[in-house]
């Protein structure tokens, strides 16, 4: 809750289509600036990861190392907003733990 909270504060809304494969593929197209989802299998990432990079997006795991098709935590976004929702979720993880 503390990441949606933060990510809800500094944007002008969040979707969620219910598939991350189908969010994935709209970052990559430019629909949505950035994802982020907490627990994924690779099935889930796996295609979508590959459209992002293709398209000049960046995915990676919560710590910022480039992702891979596992199962974990990704954020993926353009490099912009990619680097921003980073920190922005890295940032509530840090004040979930004080």
């Amino acid at each position: 809750m503390a990441q949606f909270s933060l990510v809800m504060r500094g944007t002008a809304g969040i979707r969620r289509a219910g598939s991350a494969a189908l969010d994935l593929s709209n970052v990559a197209c430019g629909r949505f600036d950035a994802f982020w989802e907490l627990v994924l299998a690779p099935w889930d990432v796996a295609a979508g990861m590959l459209m992002v990079q293709e398209a000049g997006g960046i995915v990676t795991d919560l710590e910022g190392n480039p992702a891979r098709p596992i199962a974990g935590a990704f954020v993926a976004g353009n490099p912009a907003m990619h680097a921003w929702l980073l920190q922005t979720v890295r940032r509530a993880n840090m004040k979930g733990t004080d």
